[in-house]
């Protein structure tokens, strides 16, 4: 006679072999290497069992193996390599797009104050270094200008900023006491595309003093290239205390 504690158990395998039957076995073999990978059995750049192996393992034919490590090869979670094996790939990871904003609507998005303060607004001929980045012969006109960003009267950006003259012709006439580069560039220079990296970074003395930090004390540095019209219209740098400042966004 069955007790029932024990009944209960045969009707629970029951039921997981009734839906194990209703899983390909196809699918099945996908998740269980999914599954040794996510455990850390396997890691980027293991060689997982061969084909030939895996069917003994399922006792299926290599041609259902073979679909699941196809498509786990599709799926970039599989690479392989013609006469040497199939191996764990290497992750990639999507980076959030840091979104072109206005820092004076950010400011004011938090409630506070911004205010700036402009320390340097020229021309300029492109030097190699510059004309490489814009993609211009040397001695083409830039415009150039360096403005502090304060929230509440507190510095929390240095914006230095090339602009490419033929892009925007009216950047070195803008009033920035009242309006930001940000904005008049995304009017004069629709975007087009942006490239951009950020790195932490020591704040050299003239960076610093515009900052009010210490020398050296840590930032967090914002590379940005913006194209519009076919051209490159902005080289950015922007300095952030790292104290006091901390980037954001989602994906």
């Amino acid at each position: 006679m069955l007790r029932c504690g024990q009944l209960h158990r045969e009707e629970n395998v029951l039921v997981e072999d009734r839906q194990d039957a209703a899983v390909p076995i196809f699918q099945r073999i996908k998740d269980y290497l999914l599954a040794q990978i996510h455990a850390g059995k396997w890691r980027e750049g293991d060689a997982i069992p061969s084909e030939q192996e895996l069917s003994r393992q399922f006792n299926v034919s290599r041609m259902t193996v073979n679909r699941a490590v196809r498509e786990l090869t599709t799926e970039q979670v599989l690479t392989r390599v013609q006469g040497s094996g199939t191996y764990v790939a290497q992750r990639k990871y999507q980076a959030t797009l840091v979104e072109i904003k206005n820092i004076a609507e950010e400011v004011r998005a938090r409630g506070h104050v911004h205010r700036s303060e402009l320390h340097k607004l020229e021309r300029a001929k492109a030097t190699a270094a510059l004309a490489n980045q814009f993609a211009v012969n040397a001695g083409h006109l830039l415009f150039h200008s360096v403005i502090v960003h304060l929230e509440n009267n507190i510095p929390i950006q240095v914006e230095d900023r090339w602009v490419n003259s033929s892009v925007a012709p009216e950047y070195i006439e803008q009033d920035f006491s009242v309006t930001t580069p940000n904005v008049y560039l995304m009017e004069a220079a629709p975007l087009q595309s942006v490239n951009y990296s950020i790195e932490a970074l020591g704040a050299p003395r003239e960076i610093a003093d515009m900052l009010d930090i210490p020398p050296k004390e840590a930032c967090l540095v914002l590379h940005r290239k913006t194209m519009s019209k076919g051209s490159v219209a902005s080289v950015v740098t922007m300095w952030h205390p790292g104290s006091r400042y901390q980037f954001t966004g989602g994906f």
